[in-house]
């Protein structure tokens, strides 16, 4: 218990700090956060995701689904069918991380424009020798 504080949770301590920073770079990279907003809308099978997401390779998707499935954000289902079908859903936990994280992938969208500007800029600057 912290008592200074009232909090019947133990203080968080270097291991937590660690630990938050292991998942923050298992949800938090590109690919990841690109898969769960793709699955905003239900389940999709894996060549759904792969049309639905420029520019990540097959491999990537894969690796990309089962982390998220090991760390308990999707689910995968085969389905019993031929040939067979497999779909990815977000768990209860995974669409509290979509929402988490919409307002960054949006605020990226409304953003890209500006961005890209702001680069044009800065590279035409330095492109120029700097003076000693």
């Amino acid at each position: 218990m912290d008592v200074a504080h009232g909090d019947p949770r133990p203080a968080a301590g270097p291991s937590d700090a660690c630990r938050t920073r292991v998942v923050l770079g298992i949800v938090g990279d590109k690919w990841s956060l690109l898969v769960v907003r793709n699955l905003r809308n239900g389940p999709r099978r894996f060549t759904e995701l792969k049309k639905a997401i420029d520019g990540i390779s097959q491999r990537m998707l894969t690796v990309t689904l089962r982390s998220l499935e090991r760390d308990g954000i999707l689910t995968r289902t085969v389905h019993n069918v031929m040939p067979p079908h497999v779909s990815y859903e977000l768990t209860e936990m995974g669409i509290t991380l979509r929402e988490a994280t919409a307002p960054l992938l949006e605020w990226s969208i409304a953003h890209l424009a500006r961005i890209d500007d702001a680069r044009a800029t800065y590279d035409a600057r330095t492109d120029t020798p700097v003076a000693s």
